[in-house]
């Protein structure tokens, strides 16, 4: 880790690989469902962050991974869910960084 690393901000491709590894894990998606249609990552479930406050992510218990666009909507999410007493919640960050594969 180098000194200026926090300056980067969650990194998703690391994110994504600690998601795959975790049996009950949920990936999240926060983004507008159309942004979701547009491309996505594998495994991941939409749930738009102007309705997350109403939805059911997953058991309060379970590993939450978050992402949106460019890391500030999973943010937000990260706060909400936290209030909604999810216990096990992280920002992964933004899409826009994601290396891997992606589906429409």
């Amino acid at each position: 880790m180098g000194l200026f690393d926090f300056l980067s901000g969650p990194r998703i491709d690391q994110g994504v690989s600690e998601f795959r590894e975790i049996p009950g894990a949920v990936l999240l998606d926060v983004r507008t469902p159309q942004e979701y249609r547009e491309g996505h990552i594998p495994g991941s479930r939409n749930a738009p962050l102007q309705t997350l406050d109403r939805e059911e992510a997953a058991g309060k218990d379970a590993p939450l991974f978050v992402y949106c666009h460019s890391g500030a909507r999973s943010s937000q999410a990260v706060r909400i869910l936290t209030r909604m007493g999810y216990s096990n919640v992280k920002n992964i960050g933004g899409i826009a960084a994601y290396t891997g594969k992606v589906e429409r």
